[in-house]
């Protein structure tokens, strides 16, 4: 029991690292600038909540195999238009993808970590399979 837990509490500190590690990038701070900002404004939530929630309604009445009426979708496209032109919101819309890039990335190591049982190489990283059976051809 006592090796499982000095086992538990090194892997937890290394994830801690790995964390402050993760803050301290450059990258990462600029991702927090851009989420703080869209926080900060609630013009730019307005129009997300807003755009989600019609984007919502058109695709569940598409899922239903309802017709969408041009008006809607040329409102809807307006809509997404001006919000990605707020640069708040485009810089909110980035951030969350660079911050998933990140999160892909660092799940990636772990995943072939765990798939190998080794500490992953560039050339175990470049191509082949997410791990046994995943199916996604990569």
């Amino acid at each position: 029991m006592q090796t499982t837990t000095q086992i538990e509490d090194g892997v937890r500190q290394k994830t801690l690292e790995l964390c402050e590690t993760i803050v301290r990038q450059p990258q990462f701070q600029s991702i927090r600038q851009r989420v703080d900002s869209f926080m900060a404004d609630s013009v730019a939530q307005q129009q997300y909540q807003s755009l989600n929630e019609k984007g919502r309604a058109l695709h569940e009445r598409q899922h239903q195999g309802l017709p969408l009426d041009g008006r809607e979708i040329a409102a809807f496209d307006s809509e997404r238009d001006a919000f990605l032109n707020n640069p708040v919101a485009k810089g909110f819309i980035d951030a969350q993808e660079e911050m998933q890039d990140l999160q892909q990335e660092v799940q990636q190591f772990v995943n072939k970590t765990f798939e190998l049982g080794r500490v992953p190489s560039e050339e175990d990283l470049q191509g082949g399979s997410c791990g046994h059976g995943c199916g996604c051809h990569h």
